[in-house]
């Protein structure tokens, strides 16, 4: 066979889905006899799975692939993903580099480096993909982690807000069928996961490319939340005008459905959200966390921020700091814009000096800590459940962590090893600023 004792290494930069694509590839390799290795010196093929979303994701694409062929010339260097689409030219002039997966390559992963073998030659295997409309199919059996599945069910993106590269990286819309998702899901119940999380790139935008317009991305819950073995339906990050009566309504007749609810935000000032090109205002945005919170009292409401986006005044940050107060957010991840070349706003006047940006950065971290404390805090002295992931040796004593439907991380003792499994626990006290303590309520 062409790949016989050829060891490869992974590597994955990125998002989500870039590490359920990597996945993917992986459970592929093993399955045609490759070995996989760590990602260190030593391995035939590397193949790094890269990221474009900011200038310093190109940069560190482009190291870990010098890095691969530094480690082992010899080797086979893979370079997959999105740094390949957006600066092709670069990348198949890069002597580094032996292999070009684009998106919508990646499934045939097995088949290129057969071809590579037989030409010995350096392979683009990419597609135009701002012009395909075909979603790339994907099934993952097996995965690292042994409680959490992720499940990708759609590619692409037609927001082009100003700030992101990510429309050209990875094309338009482009919906997995919901046939293929279930089956994806009752291949990984079977392997014992209990928790399955929706992802993609714009998971808001299921369904738009279908012809009947009528399939969206609350009939994929549902036909998740179906499936038996599967207790907990999980939702990565939506927009905000996902969130309508409707929507809420059929998602809250799901058991099985965990109510945190990540809504992109980005900013809290109108005028900004208009340069950002974003589809939604803050009006629009609080009306869909009271929607919400109708359903859910307890509901987790996370997001993420942009802080220092070109020409954002004073005036303009502190509008976010107190629109984000109002809100009273769970979690937040706060990011400073980075310019990405490509993209609107990094023409864009008025750009924020990086030392203002790092003040308003720290502003937010400090609000969205007393947030996190605040959300915390209602837990304590009561019951809930949590699905424990982890086992950690604290002090001698073996203590599980997991964490509650909101995404609240909890912490018990127990002797019994209680991993992947869901148990009723009294909250009792902090163990830190993102832990929960707590006691199993052992029912007789």
């Amino acid at each position: 066979m062409i790949n016989r004792n050829k060891k490869v290494a992974l590597h994955n930069l990125g998002c989500k889905v870039n590490a359920y694509e990597t996945e993917v590839m992986e459970q592929k390799l093993k399955n045609a006899g490759y070995e996989i290795v760590p990602f260190e010196p030593g391995a035939d093929i590397y193949i790094i799975n890269t990221c474009t979303v900011t200038n310093i994701a190109d940069r560190k694409s482009r190291q870990m692939l010098h890095k691969a062929k530094r480690m082992n010339p010899d080797s086979i260097v893979v370079a997959a993903g999105c740094y390949t689409e957006t600066d092709k030219e670069k990348v198949i002039a890069d002597e580094n580099i032996d292999i070009v997966v684009g998106n919508n390559k990646k499934r045939d992963i097995i088949e290129i480096l057969n071809d590579y073998f037989k030409k010995c030659e350096k392979i683009d295997a990419s597609i135009d993909i701002n012009h395909t409309s075909e979603y790339e199919e994907m099934t993952l059996e097996q995965l690292s982690e042994h409680t959490r599945a992720y499940i990708k069910v759609q590619d692409g993106c037609n927001q082009f807000c100003t700030y992101c590269i990510i429309p050209y990286a990875r094309g338009r819309v482009r919906s997995r069928k919901i046939s293929d998702i279930e089956k994806e899901a009752e291949i990984l119940a079977g392997k014992g996961f209990k928790e399955i999380v929706i992802t993609g790139i714009h998971i808001g935008s299921y369904g738009i490319d279908f012809d009947d317009k009528e399939t969206g991305l609350i009939d994929v819950v549902e036909a998740i939340c179906k499936i038996p073995g599967i207790e907990r339906v999980r939702l990565g990050s939506v927009e905000p005008r996902t969130i309508t009566e409707d929507f809420m309504q059929r998602i809250s007749k799901q058991k099985e459905i965990c109510p945190h609810f990540h809504l992109s935000l980005q900013s809290g000032c109108d005028t900004v959200l208009k340069r950002m090109n974003r589809k939604y205002n803050t009006k629009e945005f609080i009306k869909s966390c009271e929607l919400i919170r109708s359903y859910y009292k307890n509901a987790a409401i996370t997001t993420d921020v942009i802080v220092g986006f070109p020409g954002e005044t004073e005036e303009e940050h502190n509008i976010t700091k107190k629109f984000i107060s109002e809100v009273g957010f769970s979690d937040m991840h706060i990011f400073k814009y980075s310019v990405r070349h490509g993209t609107m706003a990094a023409g864009m006047p008025n750009q924020v000096p990086e030392s203002i940006k790092t003040l308003r950065s720290a502003e937010l971290i400090e609000l969205c800590k007393k947030m996190q404390k605040e959300y915390r805090k209602r837990y304590i002295d009561s019951t809930t459940y949590v699905l424990f992931e982890e086992k950690e040796i604290i002090n001698e004593k073996e203590y599980y962590t997991g964490h509650t439907k909101e995404y609240v991380k909890i912490m018990v003792e127990s002797d019994d090893d209680i991993t992947n499994e869901i148990k009723r626990v009294n909250v009792t006290d902090y163990y830190n600023d993102e832990i929960l303590l707590a006691e199993i309520v052992n029912l007789y």
